[in-house]
């Protein structure tokens, strides 16, 4: 049997309280996250997740005292895999808490892989997320001595599948919308500091795509949509992309507009989604005077978006480049340097 592995990207999340800290800390460490020399960075880190682990602990002990987004993310690779070939498997790595690459490179030589596709669970790619996972996994396969033909998708913000199953969610929350009652849809997406953004980062761009994306396939229901894309979970005294989603939602509360946030860069759920979005930003609605506020359901395991992953595939481990995107080449124009097609 040749044996193919699936390795599923993810940012991962504290499973209890007593991992919150050390959590944080690998995230803050991570150089793409804070661009500073080692030796500067890591007592940077340790002090920001010192400062931020009391309301992050808050954030988790809402959720139960842990992150959900293992438990998410394995079914998704159980339902990935029910649909692949009997050679292969689909394992997942986590970015910044357990299982991480180092531990998954080690299970996947264990089990005598002998091609591996490495597909991010970011739809949009950015070089704060689906590169610093590809940098953590060359690091740790070669600890691993894992020396296999490897592949790459970097990125699939139009992919069929995903759209789809995001519009699918869409169309059953309007059909049921209060008549008369205006709305408007916010796709909402993780923020970036500008400067990221202004190094030649593509996730904005990307980010604007799936919107677009999703726009197309809801058209001949709903030709006429009021949406705007915009970006939560901002921290630190950095300018980050706009518009904010805070602004949008005090905005539609001054014009009495119902409101639809749609998560598009997050594919299952977690703190972003099942605290900020439906706790702290539906009080804020509240408070702003917003006449209805509902959330969208992250696409997780629905059909259309596993079919999608399951032609992510295909593609990846047919192709010739060591990384690609969903598209099958380069899906970023030339002007986005931070692209990993561009290298």
């Amino acid at each position: 049997m040749t044996r193919r592995a699936v390795v599923l990207f993810n940012l991962g999340g504290p499973d209890r309280a007593e991992a919150v800290a050390p959590f944080l800390f690998n995230l803050f460490s991570d150089p793409a996250v804070i661009g500073l020399p080692a030796w500067l960075r890591v007592p940077i880190a340790k002090l920001a997740a010192a400062r931020r682990a009391r309301i992050a602990s808050d954030i988790y002990r809402r959720l139960g005292g842990g992150s959900p987004i293992r438990a998410n993310t394995e079914a998704q690779a159980i339902a990935l895999e029910k649909r692949l070939g009997p050679d292969h498997r689909v394992f997942i790595a986590m970015r910044y808490w357990h299982p991480m690459s180092a531990e998954t490179a080690k299970a996947v030589k264990n089990w005598g892989a002998v091609s591996v596709l490495l597909l991010p669970l970011y739809p949009q790619f950015s070089t704060t997320s689906t590169r610093s996972s590809l940098q953590a996994w060359r690091d740790a396969a070669l600890s691993a001595g894992l020396a296999v033909p490897t592949r790459a998708i970097c990125c699939y913000p139009t992919e069929t599948g995903f759209v789809r199953a995001v519009a699918d969610a869409i169309r059953t929350i309007l059909v049921r919308w209060p008549s008369g009652e205006p709305k408007r849809i916010l796709f909402s997406a993780h923020g970036l500091p500008e400067r990221i953004v202004a190094k030649g980062d593509p996730y904005p761009w990307q980010a604007a795509a799936t919107v677009a994306a999703i726009r197309a396939a809801l058209a001949a229901e709903f030709p006429v949509l009021d949406s705007v894309l915009c970006y939560q979970s901002r921290v630190g005294p950095l300018k980050w992309v706009g518009p904010s989603i805070d602004d949008e939602i005090r905005r539609a509360g001054a014009g009495r507009v119902g409101l639809l946030v749609v998560p598009i860069a997050f594919v299952s759920e977690h703190s972003e989604t099942l605290v900020e979005l439906d706790q702290d930003y539906r009080h804020l609605a509240g408070k702003a005077g917003v006449p209805t506020y509902v959330r969208a359901p992250t696409v997780s395991v629905a059909d259309s978006f596993i079919a999608g992953l399951v032609r992510l595939v295909e593609q990846g481990f047919a192709q010739v480049a060591p990384i690609a995107s969903g598209t099958g080449g380069r899906f970023c124009p030339s002007q986005f340097s931070g692209c990993p097609c561009a290298i």
